[in-house]
Formats: structure tokens, C-alpha cells, sequence
């Protein structure tokens, strides 16, 4: 990408004659701080993103009267804003310059911040005021799809798999990060000027203990601060230039769409399952709600209460997200150096069988006994977390693939629509989880991983394919 032949742009801010291709005047140093303060920028946009999906599974336990499917309404919310954000958050890197696209977006994250550290210390917050909030974390999602294209500007393609899989990453680690945190930061007051404390309800102990919801959003806006004050005054803009008409031209070319449903097939399945992984294992293996009299053989008599497992909801959350963003970064040299196509395909093999033996685990029977239900538990477990795995594979080889399949601007205008597109993970995953049986669900998921695997295969992958990536 020369930008010779583009006009200049006023301010100091913005580059001249950048070519990543020529190594000879290529500035390694400018682009990995660029890389590096971006990053720090994209995993507390993730962490603002999935603060509800964090939040959600505490609030009946707070007190407040929401009914399962409102919360998984709710863990879906923040998808469909940050998908419908993403379609506007694309088109704005070569508009508005990598300085000012990450330090105004970076900023705009302490409205949701702030609202949800308010409306978590009042039982009587209304369930439209929590739905507002959760389209509001929704700029966390929106800012992936200008955040990344603005700093692939800045590489040769031999080391674009590296730097954006490092990226992308290391920006899905604030999804594990915030369901980590917020069990353990939630547990004592910070300040006492940040608020009072909440009666935290624990159905499966019937014990009340005191917690500070308030710090699981309070946390982020410090940090924040830095993030805006560094991307205003370290970062530079690459005076890439196209309007909305002109950057129209990605959908006429049929890999835009193929690729949408690769990527689709990964991101949107982290995603999706990152925002309803905690409810899944509270409603699944932690209800907590009934109890059942088991009768043995003798006659006697046990009462079986399925909530046993419900201290562990939490604490597992963060663990799938976690492989997912571990894995995209693990394996993102390795797409530079063998290619991305082959990944791909081996991620949706991957995500296929996960999905069929997480199957297997998602109807667990509570009159089994605890030691049956602890078994079908891990089962559940290790299956969901193979699946986060195989999609962090394809998180980092489907954006291996783009910028080998597509010219530099075109390149960055596909990563922001694929990903604007697989944002609406979370949503989907929450209304087929609200209206849909869970088996059937999954079911969908695996016919079109399928579909998927034959589309790598055949598109990107075999022997002579088209593409090849």
C-alpha cells in the first residue's frame, strides 16, 4: 500500500509516503507501539463488551426480579448492539485515522461503565434500564471492526497473521478477564465513595453474604483513562483514503461472503458462548430451584438439591474465553508460517466434534446422585472448552486468510464487516437459548460448521483451490 499518490491530511498526526511493504522505510518500531496501545485499548473495549454476561448471572441472587430468559435477553443484548456498532465502526478507519478512531471510541467506554456501577446498587432498576446498559457495552463490540483494520494499515502481510492474531487475541482476553474479576473484585469495597454494599443471596448454601456489585464495572474506567490518554498522545494515523461509496466494492467479491461464514463459524461462536457460558452452567448444573426426594431401593428417602454446583458457575466462566483468546495468540505464528486455509479447516473439524460431544452433556439428570452429576459436569466442561479452543485457532487463521485473499484497503473493509457480522454472536446464542431446546441448538451449530469445512476445503484449503490461503 503506497500512499504516494495520496492528498496529504492536515496535523502532525498523519504519515507520509507509508509503504509497510517496502522493509527499506518500513517503521517496525511505530507499528508494533501502534499494535501494543491498541491492543491495551481492545481488551477493555472486551471487557466493557461481556461486563454483562458477567453481571447477569448475579442479579437475582442481588435481589433483583428477572426471570432466566430476561437474563439471557440480556447476556445477548451487548451482541446485537456491538454487530449493528461494528457496520458503522468499519467504515471509520480510513475516514477518521487510527489516533482519533481508538482514543474517541476508548473514551466513549465509561458511559456504559459508569451506568452499569449505578444501576447495580438500586433492587429497583428496571429491566429496560439493565437492556439499555447492555446496548450501550455494545461500543465495546463495535470497536473490534475499526480497531483492527486501522492497525493492519501499519504491516506487510508476511506479518499481518502475527500482529492481528496477537491483537485480536490478546483483545479477547477481556472477556475472561472481566468473568474472572468480577467474582473476586466484587467481594470487597474499593472506595467507600463508589457506594454501599448488596445482600448477595446464595440459593444453593441459602447463606447471604456482602458484596459491592458496583466494582465490577467501577474497575475498568481508570484504566480506561490511561488507555485514551495514550492512544491521544503515542499514536499516528496512515493517510489511507476511501468514502463510504468506495469501500462499497468488498461485497462484489463472493469471498467477502465466504469468508463472513468462516468467520462466523469461529469468532461467532466465542463470542456467542462467551456471553451464555456462565448462565449455561448456572441453569444447567446450578439451578438450584427445586428439590428433588430421590427414593432408593430400601424405601428411604434423600433430598437431591441440583443447586450444588452452583458456586462453580462463576468461577468457570472465565475458563473457555480464556483457551479461545490463549489459543488465537498461540496460534497466530503458526498461520504466518504454514498458512492460514489448513487452520481453518482443522478449527472447524474441531469445533464440529466439540459440539457433538458437548451434546452429550447438556440434559444432565439431578435424581443421577451428586457424583453422576459431577461427572456429566466436567463432561460439559471439557467439551465447551474444546470448543473455545478450536475457535481461537480459527479466530487467528481466518484473519490470516483476508489479508492474503484481499488488496490492503479491501483487506480491512472484509475484517471489519466479517466481524461486525460474527459480533452478533451473543445474540443469536441468546435468543436461541431463550426460545430454542438447547439440543436442537446445537444441532444447527454442528450442520454448519459442516457446511463450513466443506467451504475451507473446497474455497481455500485442497490441492489447486482457488484461493489458496
Amino acid at each position: 500500500m503506497t500512499t504516494t499518490d495520496t492528498p496529504a491530511r492536515a496535523g502532525r498526526e498523519w504519515l507520509t509516503d507509508w509503504d509497510p511493504e517496502d522493509e527499506s522505510s518500513w517503521d517496525r518500531s511505530l507499528a508494533w507501539k501502534t499494535m501494543w496501545i491498541t491492543t491495551g485499548a481492545l481488551t477493555l473495549a472486551f471487557c466493557t463488551w461481556f461486563l454483562a454476561s458477567a453481571i447477569a448471572p448475579n442479579l437475582t441472587n442481588l435481589g433483583f426480579a428477572l426471570d432466566k430468559n430476561q437474563l439471557y435477553w440480556l447476556a445477548a443484548m451487548p451482541g446485537l448492539a456491538g454487530g449493528t456498532l461494528r457496520l458503522v465502526w468499519m467504515w471509520l478507519p480510513p475516514i477518521m485515522g487510527t489516533r482519533k478512531l481508538v482514543s474517541l471510541t476508548t473514551l466513549l467506554l465509561v458511559i456504559p461503565l459508569v451506568g452499569w456501577g449505578i444501576a447495580v446498587q438500586n433492587p429497583s432498576t428496571s429491566f429496560v434500564t439493565f437492556m439499555i446498559l447492555a446496548a450501550l457495552s455494545g461500543i465495546g463490540g463495535g470497536a473490534f471492526s475499526g480497531f483492527m483494520p486501522s492497525t493492519s494499515y501499519f504491516f506487510p502481510r508476511s506479518k499481518q497473521g502475527t500482529a492481528l492474531g496477537l491483537q485480536a487475541g490478546l483483545g479477547n482476553f477481556g472477556v475472561s478477564i472481566v468473568q474472572f474479576v468480577t467474582p473476586w473484585i466484587i467481594g470487597f469495597s474499593l472506595l467507600g465513595i463508589l457506594g454501599a454494599s448488596q445482600t448477595f443471596h446464595d440459593a444453593a448454601k441459602n447463606t447471604n453474604h456482602e458484596v459491592w456489585e458496583q466494582n465490577a464495572a467501577f474497575i475498568y474506567v481508570p484504566f480506561v483513562v490511561v488507555a485514551v490518554i495514550l492512544a491521544w498522545t503515542m499514536l499516528k494515523s496512515v493517510p489511507v483514503r476511501a468514502n463510504f461509496r468506495q469501500q462499497m466494492d468488498i461485497f462484489g467479491n463472493v469471498d467477502t461472503w465466504f469468508m463472513t461464514a468462516l468467520y462466523v463459524m469461529t469468532f461467532g461462536t466465542f463470542a456467542g458462548l462467551s456471553a451464555q457460558f456462565g448462565l449455561l452452567i448456572k441453569n444447567l448444573y446450578g439451578a438450584g430451584n427445586t428439590q428433588i426426594v430421590a427414593t432408593a431401593a430400601d424405601g428411604s428417602t434423600s433430598v437431591l438439591v441440583p443447586g450444588y454446583v452452583v458456586p462453580l458457575a462463576l468461577s468457570y466462566a472465565f475458563l473457555g474465553p480464556l483457551v479461545g483468546a490463549g489459543a488465537r495468540v498461540a496460534f497466530a505464528p503458526l498461520t504466518d508460517r504454514f498458512g492460514g486455509a489448513r487452520w481453518t479447516l482443522i478449527a472447524g473439524v474441531g469445533i464440529l466434534l466439540s459440539l457433538l460431544f458437548t451434546m452429550l452433556h447438556v440434559h444432565p439428570d439431578p435424581s443421577a446422585g451428586a457424583e453422576a452429576l459431577q461427572s456429566d459436569f466436567l463432561g460439559f466442561l471439557g467439551g465447551m472448552v474444546a470448543i473455545f479452543f478450536f475457535t481461537g485457532i480459527g479466530n487467528a487463521s481466518t484473519f490470516k486468510q483476508m489479508p492474503m485473499i484481499f488488496e490492503r484497503r479491501q483487506a480491512g473493509g472484509v475484517i471489519g464487516w466479517t466481524s461486525a457480522i460474527a459480533a452478533y454472536g451473543p445474540f443469536f446464542f441468546g435468543v436461541g437459548l431463550a426460545v430454542a431446546n438447547i439440543t436442537a441448538f446445537f444441532t444447527l451449530g454442528v450442520v454448519f460448521a459442516a457446511v463450513c469445512i466443506v467451504l475451507t476445503w473446497v474455497r481455500y484449503a485442497r490441492p489447486g483451490a482457488p484461493k489458496p490461503s
